[in-house]
């Protein structure tokens, strides 16, 4: 009995040193959560999240139908109250007025109250010819209003978020008619009228798309866009959008696959982004204090797959809130501390 003591002991040592371990280590990851939104839905195939926050709940808006571009492609929402997301709600499609259907592509939320929302989102054949609509709801996504054609020549926010700055809501878009081609649109009415800029690259030197905007400050603003050269592409402005600069190369790869970001409320900024010359795998968090160097920070996904297209936001408590496609067939939410994130 006596000899077998220390050896106790010693085992007693290992075991809790073991759970220290385990417990420091859960402590500093920065991730919080992660849940799909559902584990099965009416449709075989989805992409293309947006995110919101309406008071206590999140909405999650999504493209879904038998496979993108497919004419039953409609616009499909989810719901988080408490810790659940209850099922998938059709609430846009892309039927015509000659009866006709048309998919409908990258919708975009913004929320103007705890209850008043926007949805924005594409209708057409193809990202060539398609055009922007926006919907409304009053009553935190519950119900919908009838679709309305945004004004010709503007699309709204072509993929990622807009962002609220000096009483414009400022919406980073792109065209692929002409060649890739970056521009930004702002309204200050909710949506009622629209301006825009010039395109902001020329389609013969650079291919870009769906940016995304940062805030900087004295009146900076940057955008980063994805790219058909491989990496993540910078513009700057340094008056509040009125002009921009040439683009350049960041170095961040980018494989042809979507981005989206967000400026902290500590001033910091986070991109998610697929960090591969190729695939849509992994899928990363990237930190930067200044936009122009970047830190990888944390890995979303690792797996042989398709993880992309996400979209982020900063909640008022503070979490990291980031949805993205898990490999076409479902929408995964992971949430993360930012205080565990130091670039």
């Amino acid at each position: 009995m006596t000899k077998k003591f220390p050896e106790i002991i010693f085992r007693m040592l290992i075991v809790g040193m073991a759970s220290l371990t385990t417990l420091l280590q859960a402590a500093e990851t920065p991730e919080k959560s992660r849940q799909f939104l559902f584990e099965t839905a009416p449709f075989p195939a989805c992409h293309a999240a947006t995110i919101c926050e309406l008071g206590e709940k999140m909405l999650c808006a999504f493209f879904a139908g038998t496979d993108e571009g497919e004419d039953d492609v409609g616009i499909w929402l989810c719901t988080l109250e408490g810790q659940t997301w209850g099922p998938p709600v059709r609430v846009a499609e892309g039927r015509q007025p000659t009866s006709r259907q048309l998919p409908c592509w990258n919708p975009v939320l913004w929320p103007i109250s705890e209850t008043h929302v926007l949805l924005f989102y594409k209708v057409g054949p193809s990202p060539q010819s398609w055009w922007g609509v926006v919907k409304e709801s009053h009553d935190a996504g519950r119900t919908w209003s009838a679709p309305r054609n945004l004004p010709e020549g503007i699309l709204g926010p072509v993929r990622n978020k807009p962002v609220l700055i000096d009483h414009r809501l400022w919406c980073g878009s792109s065209t692929e008619h002409d060649g890739w081609r970056v521009h930004m649109e702002w309204t200050a009415d909710q949506g009622r009228s629209w301006e825009r800029t010039p395109p902001l690259n020329s389609s013969s030197e650079w291919g870009l798309i769906q940016p995304t905007l940062f805030t900087h400050p004295g009146n900076r603003l940057q955008i980063l866009c994805r790219s058909q050269q491989g990496r993540v592409v910078e513009l700057w402005s340094n008056d509040l959008g009125e002009t921009w600069s040439a683009p350049q190369r960041l170095d961040l790869p980018n494989p042809n696959s979507g981005i989206d970001g967000v400026t902290l409320a500590d001033g910091r900024h986070l991109l998610v982004y697929n960090h591969t010359d190729r695939g849509r795998s992994p899928l990363n968090v990237a930190l930067s204090t200044d936009g122009r160097s970047w830190s990888n920070q944390f890995t979303l996904e690792n797996e042989p797959g398709e993880f992309s297209y996400p979209a982020v936001i900063q909640s008022r408590g503070g979490s990291i809130e980031i949805v993205y496609t898990w490999n076409r067939r479902r929408i995964r939410h992971v949430t993360l501390d930012p205080a565990q994130l130091k670039p």
